[in-house]
């Protein structure tokens, strides 16, 4: 018998331990990636400016950065439904990574949010010339009915946020109540509560991973391409540093 429990508990040690590396794995891929994006994006807007690429060039662009994007997401969900755990804390990100951390991702209003602010930056760099009526950046020059839909979008984003923050904090509240418990007293068919619970994880990272596509999909359809691609390379910026400010601070912390 002590044998034969060894034997099992080495076998789901090794597939926990190849589960995380490819996990891991995938995580790494797609920052790689975003450097790479974000390069594109950089070099796409600034032969935009100069007339050396339209619409519809920018416009194919950001549809294969958002199907990159989409390939990640069903990835991880391939992976999720086996180990689910990892991705509300994942080991891979640094501790200021996983601080801002939102359903093991992005909050989607902050989505938003990065609009408004990329907005109040153009418009305070050039705060003489956008008095003075003049065309001042993409972002310093929204219209009317894009902030109109920017605006019906953030709310409807945030009703979502809050299903699934309510759908999150029951999932928390049961893992403690009585099948847990139970099993924890008894001893018997403890891994049916856990597995009953990771598949509701499972079911929340996926609902939360569409409302961030979803959110992604709306945005780029109410920006032009131009604006596009400067708020996907902001986007992209942003978590790049991100993850370089965790790993300095990291650092500074082992030092």
């Amino acid at each position: 018998m002590a044998n034969e429990f060894l034997i099992k508990s080495m076998a789901s040690s090794s597939c926990s331990t190849s589960d995380r590396n490819n996990e891991e794995n995938l995580y790494q891929s797609w920052m790689y990636n975003q450097n790479q994006e974000l390069n594109e994006l950089e070099n796409a807007a600034t032969l935009a400016r100069e007339n050396q690429k339209n619409d519809t060039e920018l416009n194919q662009l950001l549809a294969r950065m958002v199907n990159n994007f989409q390939g990640y997401v069903n990835g991880r969900s391939r992976l999720a439904r086996v180990d689910v755990s990892p991705y509300f804390a994942p080991t891979w990100c640094t501790p200021l990574e996983n601080s801002v951390l939102w359903i093991g991702g992005c909050r989607p209003s902050s989505f938003i949010r990065l609009i408004y602010a990329l907005c109040g930056m153009e418009i305070e760099s050039h705060l003489n010339e956008f008095l003075q009526g003049t065309k001042i950046g993409d972002f310093g020059q929204l219209s009317g009915e894009q902030v109109t839909m920017i605006d019906k979008l953030q709310r409807k984003i945030i009703v979502e946020e809050r299903k699934h923050c309510s759908k999150l904090a029951s999932l928390q509240e049961d893992v403690v109540d009585q099948p847990i418990a139970t099993a924890a007293k008894n001893r018997e068919n403890e891994e049916e509560p856990l597995n009953k619970h990771g598949q509701g994880m499972t079911t929340l990272l996926e609902e939360a991973d569409e409302l961030r596509m979803n959110a992604l999909k709306e945005i780029l359809g109410i920006l032009t391409p131009i604006q596009g691609v400067e708020y996907l390379a902001a986007a992209k910026r942003i978590r790049l540093c991100l993850q370089r400010w965790g790993k300095k601070r990291e650092q500074e912390h082992n030092n």
